[in-house]
């Protein structure tokens, strides 16, 4: 399946959409802006 992630970045934070193809969102949320946290953040979507 396609994923299609969006991200607002600040210094402190980055806000995360994850979307799937159909346009239909499959996760938000905000990590801090650490190449780590944003990874754990994506890391975390179910891909089935």
């Amino acid at each position: 399946m396609d994923f299609f992630v969006g991200l607002d970045v600040s210094v402190r934070t980055t806000s995360i959409c994850i979307m799937d193809a159909s346009g239909a969102i499959i996760r938000e949320g905000k990590a801090e802006s650490s190449p780590e946290a944003i990874a754990a953040f994506l890391a975390a979507v179910d891909r089935r």
